[in-house]
């Protein structure tokens, strides 16, 4: 149980650092605003993100976006955390990672539900920011850290298939 009440503050904790970092870039730059940090490089922005990743689906129909991003995102969160309670004695990076994607998810669904778009403002690009990878913020990194901890899980799984089937054992999986 200790694991899972320590997720629960790190979920607790990144929901917090999200909404206040968001919080801060609306106060302080103005909807468009870019401050170079590393130029050539990186940039605080202030993007409204109506769509989800990459801004897929930002000019659908209202009724499509509120499905899409309000409804199904919420029954998502109801499954992951189902699978954080069914992995917590598990691998302790397969249930980090449960608890990742909740944590961004609800950091997202905030934005969605209080304000109708998500805020991001982590600004990647090479040389010009004409040039750039989409704009994210803290809920997005925490569900791309999950993603590849989730890819890690998946070669181990499939490792300890082939072992199994060739009769051996795992022994150099990951801690628990």
């Amino acid at each position: 149980m200790a694991r899972f009440w320590s997720l629960c503050l790190i979920m607790a904790t990144l929901i917090i650092i999200d909404q206040l970092s968001k919080g801060a870039i609306q106060s302080s730059l103005y909807y468009g605003q870019s401050i170079p940090v590393i130029d050539g490089f990186f940039s605080i922005a202030y993007v409204k993100n109506t769509g989800a990743a990459f801004g897929f689906g930002a000019g659908a129909h209202e009724i499509f976006r509120q499905v899409m991003f309000l409804a199904l995102p919420v029954i998502f969160c109801g499954w992951i955390f189902y699978m954080l309670i069914k992995t917590i004695k598990g691998p302790l990076y397969l249930s980090t990672a449960y608890a990742l994607i909740i944590a961004g998810a609800v950091g997202n669904l905030i934005d969605r539900f209080s304000l109708g778009y998500v805020v991001d403002f982590l600004l990647f690009y090479w040389k010009e920011e004409a040039n750039h990878f989409p704009a994210f913020n803290v809920a997005d990194s925490c569900i791309t850290v999950a993603a590849g901890l989730l890819i890690i899980d998946f070669f181990i799984q499939l490792k300890a298939k082939k072992l199994a089937a060739n009769g051996e054992h795992a022994s150099n999986s990951l801690p628990k």
